[in-house]
This record gives C-alpha cells, sequence and structure tokens, in this order.
C-alpha cells in the first residue's frame, strides 16, 4: 500500500508553498531575535534557512510545524515548509532536475530512497545523524534508509498496519471475544459473529492495498522476520511453501461468504474507508482490518474511538506477533548544516517526543516514550512498535518495485483481488504472482 493516512485525514488548508531559501543562510537576519541585539551565542544556526517539503497538509502540516517551531526555537535556523501533494515524486523530478531542490524532502516510501540515490540526488546522512538512528532505531531501519551502503533516510512517522478494529456491541450481542491467535479469529471470533447473523468482516477489497496489508501481516507471523524480507526483495519466489500458507489462511475468510459483508461481490465493490462505514456507520459488519488511521473514518461515521470502536492487535498466524508499518523517510537532498541538523533533530528521542504529543502521529524511535502520546489508544499502538523490537518489518507492498506492488489493476493488487474471487486457486495465484514479480524485479 502507498500510504494514505493524508488521504484520510488532510484537512482543506492548503500547504504554503515555499521556494528557495537554501543553506547558506541567504536572506536570513540574525537581529530578528527579540529585543533587536544580537543573537544568543547558544544558537548554532542562527541565520541558517532550511526548505523541508512533505506531503502534508491541514492538520497533519500544523502538527509537523510544531516540530519545525521547536527545532527552529532551539537551533535558530529558519524553516520554511513546502507541501509536495500526494505524488511526490512528480514535485521532487522537476525541482531536482532544475537545481533547486528543497534541503531536506519527506518521502511517502523508501522505495524513493532508491530511485534518488540511483540519481545521485541524496546526500549520504553525517555521523551525528548516524549516530542518533543507531541509539533510537532498529538495524532494520537503518537498512531499509540506505542504498548501495550509504545511508540516507530516516523513517520519522509511521502508521501501524497491525491492527483489527471491532465494533464492541456486535461483539457483545454475539458473545464474541477479542481473539489472541489467528486461529480463534476464524474459528470462534467470526464464527460466533457469523453465528448470531452479523457478518464479520468488512473486507475494503476495491482498495487492492488493504489485501496486501491482509497478506503482509499473516504472512510476517507465519513466515518470520527473515522469510518476509526476502520476500520483499523477491529473494525467494512468490511459488514458495511459505506464500501458500499465508494465502491459505487468507483463503479461511474469502471462502466463506457469510464471513464477508456482501459476500466476495459486495468485498470487491467496497473501498477504503467505506468499509469501516459498513462497520460502524451501517453496522452490516463487527471488523475492519486495517491502520490505526482507520479512528478518523470511525469518529466520521459517528463512534467512539474507545467505546463502541475499539482495537486487538492482528492475531498472530504463526510464532511471530506481526507489527508491519508503513511511514516517512526523512533524506537531505542538499549539502549543507542546516540539512543535516534538521535530520538530527528529527531522528532524536527529542525531536520524537514533541512530535508525539500532537494528534495523529506514531514514531517508529524506540526511545521516544509512550508517555508522550496524548490519549490511550495511541499510547498502546506506541507500546506495540518498542515491544515488537527487531521484529517490525515495513509494509512489503511498498518495498517492491511500483508496477508489481502498487498499481490498481496490475501485479500483487489485481492477484489478491482474483483471490477474493477464487479462494480455492491457491497454486494458480502464486503463479501469477511470481510471473508479475520476475518482470518487475528484472527491470
Amino acid at each position: 500500500m502507498r500510504v494514505r493516512t493524508t488521504a484520510v485525514v488532510a484537512g482543506l488548508m492548503l500547504a504554503a508553498a515555499a521556494c528557495g531559501g537554501g543553506s547558506d543562510g541567504a536572506g536570513a537576519s540574525p537581529s530578528a531575535s527579540a529585543g533587536g541585539g544580537s543573537a544568543p551565542a547558544a544558537l548554532p544556526l542562527q541565520g541558517v534557512t532550511i526548505e523541508v517539503a512533505a506531503k502534508w497538509t491541514g492538520e497533519e502540516q500544523e502538527n509537523f510545524q510544531k516540530v519545525i517551531d521547536a527545532f527552529q526555537a532551539k537551533t535558530g535556523a529558519k524553516v520554511t515548509y513546502a507541501s509536495t501533494g500526494e505524488d511526490t515524486g512528480a514535485y521532487l523530478g522537476p525541482r531536482i532536475q532544475g537545481g533547486n531542490p528543497p534541503d531536506v524532502a519527506i518521502l511517502p516510501q523508501p522505495g524513493l530512497v532508491q530511485q534518488y540515490a540511483d540519481q545521485k540526488a541524496l546526500k549520504p546522512l553525517s555521523t551525528e545523524v548516524q549516530k542518533q538512528i543507531d541509539q533510537n532505531y532498529t538495524p532494520y531501519w537503518k537498512e531499509l534508509g540506505s542504498a548501495g551502503g550509504q545511508v540516507y533516510g530516516v523513517l520519522v512517522k509511521a502508521a501501524h498496519k497491525s491492527l483489527v478494529w471491532y465494533r464492541q456491541p456486535a461483539f457483545d450481542d454475539a458473545g464474541a471475544q477479542p481473539a489472541t491467535t489467528w486461529d480463534d479469529l476464524i474459528g470462534k471470533t467470526a464464527q460466533s459473529l457469523a453465528d448470531s447473523g452479523t457478518a464479520p468482516f468488512a473486507l475494503c477489497g476495491a482498495s487492492g492495498w488493504t489485501l496486501t496489508d491482509l497478506f503482509e501481516n499473516i504472512y510476517l507471523s507465519s513466515a518470520g522476520p527473515e522469510n518476509y524480507d526476502k520476500l520483499s526483495k523477491h529473494e525467494i519466489p512468490w511459488t514458495d511453501a511459505t506464500v501458500k500458507t499465508a494465502l491459505e489462511k487468507m483463503a479461511q475468510i474469502f471462502s466463506k461468504k457469510d464471513f464477508m459483508a456482501g459476500g466476495a461481490s459486495g468485498a470487491l465493490q467496497t473501498d477504503f474507508p467505506t468499509c469501516v462505514t459498513q462497520v460502524y456507520g451501517e453496522k452490516k459488519a463487527a471488523m475492519v482490518i486495517e491502520a490505526d488511521f482507520v479512528a478518523v473514518s470511525v469518529g466520521q461515521s459517528g463512534a467512539k474511538v474507545g467505546e463502541d470502536a475499539k482495537i486487538m492487535p492482528f492475531p498472530p498466524a504463526g510464532a511471530t506477533p506481526p507489527v508491519v508499518l508503513g511511514g516517512d523517510v526523512a533524506v537531505a537532498l542538499k549539502d549543507g548544516k542546516g540539512a543535516m541538523a534538521l535530520l538530527e533533530y528529527l531522528a532524536s528521542a527529542e525531536g520524537g517526543s514533541v512530535w508525539a504529543k500532537q494528534p495523529g502521529y506514531l514514531s517508529p524511535n524506540r526511545n521516544v516514550s509512550p508517555d508522550n502520546y496524548p490519549d490511550a489508544l495511541t499510547k498502546q499502538l506506541a507500546q506495540t512498535i518498542i515491544s515488537a523490537g527487531e521484529a517490525v518489518r515495513y509494509d512489503m507492498s511498498d518495498l517492491a518495485p511500483s508496477a508489481f506492488g502498487g498499481t490498481d489493476g496490475k501485479g500483487e493488487w489485481k492477484h489478491l483481488q482474483d483471490f477474493v474471487r477464487n479462494p480455492s486457486d491457491v497454486k494458480g495465484t502464486q503463479e501469477k504472482l511470481e510471473a508479475d514479480a520476475a518482470k518487475a524485479w528484472k527491470k
């Protein structure tokens, strides 16, 4: 899935695009400090101007501005923000080609790190930034922001995708309990709901990325982190037995018409976030499997998070309790101490803690205490990320070439949608996935 956080939480305010502003401090005035006196010696970036570009608008931009404000107060730098819009590549490409990129860009998927590294558009992270990464992140995240042996990026914002949202009144009516294993989810929780006359699941099958999210959670749990890494790099084929196991578990939902609101046909005509509305607004189903950003649509449906809308961790289908994250990676596109200082701050526990106090944010930084978060749900999600430790993984489809992992009507999205229609064809589905994966990675 190409992370959809902006699409579901962005407000109506447009970002104020701020062009120009290099790292040389041109146009910045040290005398702008309060009282008109000399700038405090303790501000190491007084007079330095930094431009940072990201996709956020509305409330997300306002929350990020709080982090920028804290950085400016700490360093004396002047930071301007530019919104890339949803298509980050379309915004950054011409600016890179024109020799006027922003100092820092926050990319919505790691694949862009490799793409821009191949174009020689990125600056390797300084030893100071890498020190923060080593202190605050597992080695997996450092590798994720690397290309060709150089470290270019740091994950600064996460979306928690290993959740099952459920409607408490439906559970109460059916006598159902939150599940702690995949077998219990299918054999007890879902069956109890179906027996009571309520469809257990609203599937967002028209949005193919939600099916990849489901696969990834089952696969990470049943196949383990090492195989997850291999499959995400196409080092093992999609015809592997581990993939068969995961698809068979998905089929335990798809093969039962009464497990899905509207059956297979209804599921494939329901997009995200309509599936959330089916659970909390229309009350046609009891559960929806998706990320923390479901909370926005819950509220729009008139339900209350923590009361009638609750979450359970994705029930493990194997030895590994899955924690799959999406998220945004910060990189430097210009040399200069300003860009690296901002990245160092964003990678630090201090910067993450400032951001964590704002709504709608989760930090992948293990040293950002859950106590910083403004509500019990977000604290719970943050704790699961920390507790998962080395087993946390990034959304697999975002790591794949977009032709395979992120294109409507093609590759993984299409074949998993076809699998919803025909869940008995595990072998054929594997073969089609492998054929398209082989083409995508050969490029």
